[in-house]
């Protein structure tokens, strides 16, 4: 959390809205702690804005705003976001569901992309231009389907959201947006480090030539192979990712233990929601952290993120848990009560289970649901000029 705070307090809005779309620009850092819910975009705002009054229209305000947009859409469609939302520039049985090696083992020979799949492996995270180009590449040029692409760069982000995640790849393929993303290397060079830069490759070449390979089912001979620049043959060893902890990952998560809950009240902590405890509860109030089996089984982590939110988990309690809900429902059935703040990965398990409290949120809810995010964005803002007004609309009282 000591972490988290330390970001914020280091955003420098003007110099985050100047320089944001370059590989080395004065970016927050802050998306791992909003993901995992060490802090809220509410959170965010505040303690920025309490330092540098901002117009809601700036463009820091602005880019918060596309975290919860992702989340209004995933809200109002569900798991349809798993799936396109329409046709892209093919059908989708024009994409091969298979990531290819090549790219799998940074050892294309397009530097800008092996050097996005080695950062990710080493550190869990990517600048939101480089998974853009990454995911731009890997849709349109090499013709795999975005849901095999974004599946691979959940399963290794630190920050890995699956309404931003996935959107995100929908809005590159041109399924969640009007028309699909395309970059060339001017674009690579105005933007990232001279190792990043791709000239010679197959994008290096105009915004029509890279619509026409686009839409056509043929994936070109060139994005497979650089020509001006050596390919590393051996490439990279992509990390494991992991379904279960075991004790490299995680000492500690065990079997539910009904005895521990009994007649008592009950704080749940999970993935989502490590924010800190509310000072409200009572002192003999149990927290309890939960990893839920049933999602896990579904969406592996690498061992760089299960040891981030363990660490933050242990933090907050002692006593964490590896359960399915079924398991969860029985050992909770003794205890006095039991609450918690929900999120949508976990909430088709857990809606029954607690009495789940709000999470203080940062835009006002928007109805009817939107498709775009300008849309969205419009109705959300609506009659707001600054931040501290924005703040003040949906202001949780604390405990």
């Amino acid at each position: 959390m000591a972490a988290a705070r330390l970001r914020m307090a280091a955003v420098r809005p003007a110099a985050y809205a100047r320089t944001r779309n370059s590989l080395h620009g004065a970016v927050s850092g802050l998306s791992p702690y909003l993901t995992h819910g060490f802090i809220t975009l509410a959170d965010v705002l505040a303690d920025v804005s309490a330092r540098h009054p901002l117009d809601v229209q700036h463009k820091f305000v602005y880019e918060l705003g596309w975290r919860a947009f992702f989340r209004h859409v995933w809200q109002h469609r569900g798991d349809a976001i798993l799936q396109s939302l329409h046709e892209g520039p093919l059908p989708d049985d024009a994409y091969v569901r298979t990531l290819p090696d090549d790219i799998r083992q940074g050892r294309t020979g397009v530097p800008v992309i092996d050097r996005a799949v080695r950062e990710l492996y080493a550190t869990g995270t990517l600048h939101n231009h480089a998974r853009m180009w990454l995911a731009s590449y890997v849709v349109h040029l090499r013709k795999v389907h975005w849901r095999t692409g974004a599946d691979w760069l959940y399963a290794h982000l630190l920050d890995g959201d699956l309404a931003s995640n996935h959107l995100s790849w929908q809005w590159v393929a041109g399924t969640g947006s009007t028309k699909p993303y395309l970059f060339n290397a001017e674009n690579v060079a105005r933007y990232a480090p001279a190792d990043w830069h791709s000239p010679g490759s197959v994008i290096d070449t105009s915004y029509d030539a890279l619509e026409r390979m686009a839409r056509s089912r043929s994936v070109n001979a060139a994005s497979t192979s650089m020509g001006l620049v050596e390919v590393d043959a051996a490439g990279v060893v992509e990390p494991d990712q992991f379904n279960h902890p075991h004790p490299p990952l995680m000492v500690g998560a065990v079997a539910p233990e009904a005895s521990q809950v009994d007649g008592r009240d009950v704080w749940l902590v999970h993935p989502w929601s490590l924010g800190d405890v509310p000072q409200g509860l009572s002192p003999e109030t149990v927290v309890v952290g939960l990893y839920l089996s049933d999602f896990h089984q579904a969406w592996p982590w690498s061992e760089r993120r299960w040891q981030f939110v363990d660490s933050r988990m242990a933090a907050l309690t002692p006593v964490r848990w590896w359960t399915d809900a079924t398991a969860l429902g029985e050992a909770l059935r003794g205890a006095r009560s039991v609450r918690g703040r929900l999120d949508l990965h976990l909430a088709r398990w857990l809606m029954p289970l607690a009495e789940w409290l709000p999470t203080p949120m940062l835009f006002p809810p928007v109805e009817p649901p939107c498709d775009t995010f300008s849309q969205w964005w419009r109705r959300a803002v609506r009659g707001v000029g600054t931040a501290a007004e924005l703040l003040a609309i949906n202001e949780v009282p604390s405990w």
